[in-house]
């Protein structure tokens, strides 16, 4: 094999197909390099490493293991776990850390997502760049390898599902909540190894979707963002008369919402959910930070709950950065990402799900009745198109509608344009060529023109 890491050192993390793009040498290779460039330098003499159920993915969390334990470090090994276990772990143990992980992409995918001790993220700008320019020149000139340390470290196990349950239990209140029938769809993913312990003893009836663990993904992927991997759920919710549905991505780091008819809920509307929830926990005040996709309804329910709603670009490293540098409570994505300072700003989609279950279950209405309040506005989604030219393409939108006299416009990720009763962003791809749209309006009337208009200027 002949690795091109330009290929698969992304801008967050690592990524690519096995073992055509990388493999158990060039992981062995990336955990060298990670001890090299995060661990030895702030001071830490271990890592803690874990992996999601894919099948290459013992194999090259392992062989990274024995890469940094070749550079001297301790390596805790805490096996099959959610990203979010991991975090907890980075943060619990405050130690560096690695997730085996491919996310929602399919089976033939794998890949590494870094962090720092308490859970900080590992980015192109914060030692990614550093430690794939290491792995290149290692694999260039073979001879430039770092030697193996005087004394390696040791290689030892440990379990923190049951620990990282707890923690998350510690953050909400659940005490009060009336019983609930919930079915859950891991996707074959990670959900499934974490739900039954942080939901256990919980008075949920949970129906269990796909939870047997296969990282081949037999029965739909598990990326609950595209609205066909779904279905299943929401037809499962009708079946049972279920008062609320949850789907987990792969490694269960993000999770959806389906509303006891069987409608999917709008990220943003759980964002405002439980941003309101954090804000009563704080005492009624604090920030609280959105990406420029979420609906107006964010910053409008932070605001009428005492906080400070702080817009950012999208993106979970500029999510972290602003948390880290706001103080911020929470922070949540039209992703379904979801961020909390009392889990060392990291993102959690079941700590989310656990304000959901608490707030549906704390009061007696059903779920469409509870978000109402937080799903004000008809939204487009996200619509992508594929365009040879962004640039030209953006400034044909630009020209349409930024000279209105009443509009606003920024640049902060991409295009938006703002006026009175509506909003778009237009931001291009990095890794594709593609326009990514998103439109919200005060009536679906202004809503389906405004979309019909922006496409067809970008599709021209």
């Amino acid at each position: 094999m002949t690795a091109d890491l330009s290929q698969i050192v992304k801008a967050y993390d690592v990524r690519g197909v096995v073992p055509d793009q990388w493999d158990e040498h060039l992981s062995a290779l990336f955990g060298a390099a990670f001890a090299q460039v995060t661990a030895v330098p702030a001071g830490s003499g271990a890592i803690v490493v874990g992996h999601d159920m894919r099948p290459s993915s013992p194999g090259l969390s392992h062989a990274f293991a024995q890469g940094a334990a070749e550079q001297g470090l301790d390596v805790v090994e805490i096996g099959l776990c959610s990203t979010d276990q991991l975090y907890y772990a980075s943060g619990a143990l405050d130690l560096p850390g690695a997730m085996f992980t491919a996310s929602h992409n399919p089976a033939q995918y794998n890949g590494i997502k870094l962090c720092r001790a308490g859970a900080a993220p590992v980015g192109q700008d914060t030692g990614l760049a550093d430690i794939r320019a290491l792995v290149e020149r290692w694999l260039d000139d073979p001879a430039s390898a770092p030697a193996p340390a005087a004394t390696p470290g040791t290689l030892s196990r440990r379990d923190t599902l049951a620990d990282y349950a707890a923690y998350l239990r510690s953050l909400v209140d659940v005490s009060g909540i009336r019983p609930l029938k919930v079915v859950v769809d891991a996707g074959n993913g990670m959900g499934g190894h974490t739900v039954p312990t942080v939901l256990g003893d919980l008075p949920l009836t949970v129906v269990p979707l796909y939870f047997e663990l296969d990282g081949t993904f037999p029965n739909h992927e598990a990326n609950p963002l595209d609205p066909k991997n779904l279905v299943d759920l929401q037809a499962r919710v009708r079946a049972e008369g279920a008062d609320l549905g949850l789907a987990f991505d792969g490694d269960a780091d993000r999770c959806f919402v389906v509303d006891e008819r069987g409608e999917p809920v709008s990220p943003s509307a759980v964002t405002a959910l439980v941003a309101a929830r954090e804000l009563a926990r704080s005492g009624g005040h604090g920030t609280v930070i959105h990406n420029l996709i979420t609906s107006w309804s964010v910053p409008e329910v932070v605001r009428e709950h005492g906080g400070t709603p702080v817009r950012t670009r999208v993106g979970h490293s500029f999510i972290k950065t602003e948390m880290a540098a706001t103080g911020a409570i929470f922070g949540g994505e039209h992703s379904a990402h979801y961020y909390f300072r009392d889990f060392w700003n990291a993102d959690t989609g079941m700590l989310a799900a656990l304000h959901v279950l608490a707030a549906l279950g704390g009061q007696p209405a059903p779920f469409s009745t509870l978000v109402a309040e937080y799903d004000r506005y008809p939204a487009s989604g996200e619509i992508n198109s594929t365009v040879t030219d962004q640039q030209a393409a953006t400034a044909r939108v630009r020209a349409a509608y930024a000279t209105r006299p009443d509009a606003t416009t920024d640049t902060l990720d991409g295009l938006t344009v703002t006026t009175p009763d509506w909003w778009f962003n237009l931001r291009p791809s990095n890794t594709e060529p593609l326009l990514r749209l998103n439109v919200e309006a005060r009536d679906r009337e202004t809503l389906e023109r405004l979309t019909a208009e922006v496409l067809e200027l970008v599709r021209q």
